[in-house]
């Protein structure tokens, strides 16, 4: 019995939620698009998205994980020759840095609701 309910509850927990996460990557660009690949995070990673700026210039972008100890700092990056102060701007929900952040976690939780309901066929004839 006890069993049942671990599995049900373990079907029921999002993605997000048991540590490790997904985020976007992008490589540092100067493009305004960077919709990013998906990589999988450590558990004491967070989501990140680097804005960089130059005096005079536009500004580049970067996505990835990084340690939840470098959020919001600044640090110089080099990009075409040119150094940019770029900040860290972190995040801690799954695919929370990617260009549709909430609409990936929303299509997530709707793939997870047949599991959810399979769990609950399945619980009495674990029971």
């Amino acid at each position: 019995m006890v069993l049942g309910w671990l599995l049900l509850l373990a079907m029921a927990v999002p993605p997000g939620a048991r540590g490790a996460k997904d985020c976007a990557f992008c490589e540092l660009t100067d493009s305004t698009q960077c919709p990013g690949t998906h990589v999988h995070c450590g558990e004491d990673e967070d989501c990140f998205t680097g804005h960089g700026v130059a005096p005079g210039l536009g500004g580049v972008i970067n996505k990835g994980c990084v340690q939840s100890t470098s959020c919001g700092h600044e640090e110089p990056v080099s990009y075409m020759g040119v150094t940019y102060t770029l900040t860290t701007t972190c995040c801690s929900g799954h695919m929370c840095n990617g260009a549709a952040g909430t609409e990936i976690g929303q299509r997530e939780g709707a793939a997870a609701a047949p599991s959810l309901v399979l769990g609950v066929l399945l619980l009495p004839h674990l029971l």
